[in-house]
């Protein structure tokens, strides 16, 4: 109670000092005689000590009273911003700079960048050359002659205040990050150096892909310019490819969108010792972009189930659209293990890394170099589920079967019955989003990987396919069913699969695969001229 009539005649002071200074003087109001005190007698009971409050603040309302109405306004404007003024606290922007230099020392790496971002100010602060050759020196120390080594501190003098200062701003912040990626970029090579004897691939692309802790995501632009950022959900690892999923509420409207760009993420600062953080500095690469104008009239429609329709993008993008409001109902991308770990970490958000051109190794002794000694690994999988994964070897082509810029290849011979394959379980794509999941018959994933007579890398994607129909009637009497055909075309080549439903067993069995390499990619791969 003291405190609050305290309160209420300082009150009263500061109203009769802002008078005083107004134009219009005013006589100071009389004092109340000790009959007005006396004649409003306290209530009995626990409210005596307010009612006491409440006479002090009738002789402040009495005397403020006297003051015109604009004069009390005046007042009253002047209490509020004095009484927000005494609550308000610092803000650390209005710090000095050396306090703020002093504090950011503490932070680490991770931390400084984030930090930059805030303002102008504290990006000009957060790249301080002090702080950064101090964490510079901690991680990549001086080479010594000697086998004696001092603390950081002790390193750090050898670079005189002054040199540190001379740089220009933001100097070690750069030369620290480029250390980190380029050692980051070592880590990853040595990973990848095992090679697959079957497939030719990297052995641990698997591990490579956790060690940098690289993700992918899809921006989406509408017509504006506006950029939604979707990060993945989920990840399947296959034999020879990576299956990645976007699913979720928040996608925008299909018809104000225009370009979908797949980009790899991966930290700016990767440390072995720690776990990057959720929402850290990191960088991206672009490895594809999507052109989503007019998408259900440009793009051929692959398959649907009573909720979903899928729509093929090349290269290995799948979009299911609601079949009712025809909105985004979910994203997958098949990305195969070729060079993907350089495609997702070396290029930038604008442009994609370029792959190093192919050397060819001439042979002028073989008369039919480059037609001979290919290796096919296909894999045909989906959410999970392997339905073919095979090996082929020794393949070749004879020139009498190079026609319209094509070598053909036969993996499985229509006519040979034993070398006959059959899709394993219930072949269909499986899709799912926070609410629904579902299967489309007869589309799945095809990877494939197919090696030149040295065992490297000639021809591989990863892609959505799916079986239709044949028009043509079937010319095997060993297998009484349906026949479905299964194609797939891009720059370098074509696949062409031929399928028999077998009714009694309730399986596809694969009758003929022909690979259909364009002349175009060989000679320019061999060096020859076919």
């Amino acid at each position: 109670m003291a405190t609050g009539r305290g309160w209420i005649l300082q009150q009263h002071s500061l109203g009769l000092a802002w008078a005083a200074a107004a134009p219009q003087r005013l006589a100071p109001p009389a004092r109340p005689s000790r009959s007005f005190l006396s004649s409003a007698a306290p209530p009995p009971g626990p409210d005596r000590g307010s009612f006491a409050l409440s006479k002090r603040s009738g002789i402040f309302t009495a005397m403020s009273a006297k003051l015109s109405e604009t004069q009390n306004i005046c007042i009253q404007r002047h209490y509020q911003t004095t009484f927000v003024k005494s609550k308000s606290c610092p803000c650390i922007e209005s710090m000095p700079s050396e306090i703020l230099l002093k504090i950011f020392s503490y932070l680490d790496a991770v931390s400084l960048l984030c930090i930059g971002c805030v303002n102008k100010r504290f990006y000009h602060l957060a790249s301080d050359n002090v702080i950064w050759f101090k964490i510079y020196s901690s991680l990549f120390p001086p080479k010594r002659t000697n086998w004696k080594t001092n603390s950081v501190e002790k390193t750090a003098v050898l670079l005189s205040h002054a040199m540190i200062q001379d740089r220009e701003l933001g100097y070690w912040k750069n030369e620290y990050i480029m250390k980190q990626i380029a050692a980051g970029k070592t880590r990853i090579i040595q990973l990848l150096k095992p090679i697959n004897p079957y497939t030719g691939l990297p052995l641990k692309t698997k591990e490579a892909i956790k060690t940098c802790d690289l993700n992918w995501v899809i921006v989406l632009k509408d017509r504006n310019g506006k950029e939604h950022v979707m990060e993945q959900v989920d990840i399947s690892f296959n034999d020879t490819s990576v299956t990645v999923f976007w699913y979720g509420t928040n996608w925008p409207c299909l018809d104000t969108l225009s370009t979908l760009e797949l980009c790899g993420v991966t930290p700016l600062l990767l440390d072995q010792c720690k776990v990057p953080p959720k929402n850290g500095p990191r960088r991206r690469s672009l490895i594809a972009e999507f052109n989503l104008t007019n998408l259900t009239k440009v793009t051929t429609m692959i398959g649907s189930d009573m909720l979903v329709q899928l729509f093929h993008l090349n290269p290995g993008l799948l979009v299911g659209l609601w079949k009712k409001g025809n909105g985004i109902a979910f994203v997958t991308a098949s990305l195969h293990h070729h060079q993907l770990i350089e495609r997702s970490t070396l290029g930038s958000a604008t442009i994609q890394y370029i792959l190093p051109p192919h050397k060819p190794l001439l042979d002028d002794v073989d008369p039919e170099y480059g037609l001979h000694g290919y290796q096919l690994h296909i894999d045909m999988h989906s959410g999970g589920h392997t339905y073919m994964c095979g090996t082929f070897r020794n393949l070749f082509c004879r020139k009498d079967y190079i026609q319209n810029g094509y070598l053909r290849l036969t993996v499985i011979s229509l006519k040979n019955n034993s070398q006959h394959l059959p899709l394993a379980g219930k072949v269909g794509f499986f899709w799912r989003t926070d609410v629904f999941k579902g299967s489309v018959q007869n589309c799945y994933m095809m990877d494939v990987t197919l090696l030149d007579e040295t065992e490297k890398p000639f021809w591989c994607f990863s892609a959505p396919v799916y079986m239709k129909l044949s028009s043509k009637a079937s010319c095997l009497y060993d297998y009484m069913g349906q026949n479905y055909d299964l194609n797939y075309v891009d720059s370098e080549g074509k696949v062409h699969i031929e399928l028999v439903w077998v009714e009694e067993t309730k399986e596809y069995y694969i009758v003929s695969l022909v690979l259909y390499l364009s002349t175009e990619k060989v000679n320019r791969w061999f060096g020859t001229k076919y």
